[in-house]
């Protein structure tokens, strides 16, 4: 892979889990940049950052000034990707629930015409270690349900573990996306499929986080709720 290469992952109170991301991360493809969107963490994550970036210049650190929710964190290292001319930007967590070690095959992915690759738990040899039924309850209702009012067949539409190229990221029109919790992963797809681009899922193992406690919750599900048909409507309207 000659293209430039950036991973973006916000980070909150992420300290215990940093070193050994990056460290897989690298171990996966040493040559990508990874960009850690840091909101003010409490637990020094972004102090952190600062000090490995200042001894490797493949990690960039870009700070907030405080908790602001992972879609505007990714929309602002969209933003700085876009600024730095990278061909490739993924989205990731930093909590190791994305195993790195899928990363050649995204790139895999998009080298074969992709536009748009999600790491799915929702098609063949896809799944999810360490959810109790609630999780796995609430995760693919929500796709089922979003699939069904968007009408798109792509199974996974709330997965966080994705692939862009340039020019799928620039069709998105980052100022116009409306979501900011559990509805941004369904909104960046739905506008991409929208405009036509191709859209590929390949199969993931979603490990639940092994450090610190989950950023999800009951009430950034049910705000999904509603954003999903504004999507539609929006769509509907022609003025997605």
């Amino acid at each position: 892979m000659t293209q430039r290469v950036l991973i973006i992952t916000p980070t909150y109170n992420e300290r215990d889990n940093l070193e050994t991301f990056l460290s897989l991360v690298f171990g996966a493809l040493p040559t990508v940049h990874v960009l850690v969107v840091d909101d003010n963490s409490p637990d020094g994550t972004g102090k952190l950052a600062d000090e490995i970036a200042s001894k490797d210049e493949r990690v960039k650190v870009l700070h907030r000034p405080g908790k602001m929710g992972l879609g505007t964190a990714y929309l602002a290292g969209f933003r700085w990707a876009l600024q730095d001319d990278y061909a490739i930007v993924f989205e990731m967590d930093t909590d190791l629930s994305h195993d790195p070690k899928y990363i050649p095959d995204f790139l895999r992915a998009i080298e074969a015409g992709a536009d748009m690759v999600i790491g799915s738990r929702s098609v063949e040899g896809g799944g999810v270690e360490g959810w109790g039924p609630g999780r796995h309850l609430l995760s693919k209702g929500g796709s089922l349900y979003a699939r069904t009012i968007l009408g798109v067949s792509v199974r996974d539409l709330t997965a966080g573990y994705k692939a862009f190229t340039r020019r799928a990221l620039e069709a998105i029109e980052l100022d116009r996306v409306q979501s900011n919790g559990y509805s941004f992963q369904i909104e960046l797809t739905y506008r991409l499929l929208n405009k036509g681009f191709k859209v590929v899922e390949i199969p993931t193992i979603f490990v639940d986080r092994r450090v610190g406690q989950s950023k999800m919750s009951r009430k950034i599900f049910a705000e999904a709720i509603g954003m999903v048909w504004k999507l539609r409507a929006s769509a509907l309207l022609g003025r997605l």
